[in-house]
């Protein structure tokens, strides 16, 4: 196992908070539930970043990212906490996953060849 970039274990260490925090700020039915498989989801996809470098778990990330913002308006979260903390998370799991493909060598060279050198 090779870390390559630390917002892999900053996404680690946020879905590891999404897992627990229904518990330590005290919401329940849907937003425990979805929170917890989001976080579980995105310490899926930081492990497989430690495992299995490549750009395409910051692509489930953003997916990801963009579930937790969301929720909270299609479910109909009931607790503000849990509404914020979704949201916030979300952010964060956006950010970090696309602060990563903008500094991953690998990713760059990758887009830089399909922008600039498209295919015939």
């Amino acid at each position: 196992m090779r870390i390559q970039h630390w917002q892999d274990i900053a996404s680690l260490l946020l879905g590891i908070w999404l897992v627990l925090s229904p518990f330590a700020l005290g919401f329940d039915g849907a937003a425990l539930w979805i929170t917890i498989v989001l976080g579980l989801c995105v310490i899926l996809f930081a492990v497989e970043g430690f495992l299995i470098p490549s750009y395409l778990e910051e692509w489930g990330e953003l997916l990801l990212g963009l579930a937790l913002v969301a929720a909270p308006w299609t479910v109909g979260y009931e607790q503000g906490w849990a509404t914020a903390n979704s949201v916030v998370s979300g952010l964060l799991v956006i950010l970090f996953a696309v602060w990563e493909l903008m500094t991953d060598r690998d990713f760059t060279a990758w887009w830089h060849d399909r922008w600039h050198h498209p295919a015939n």
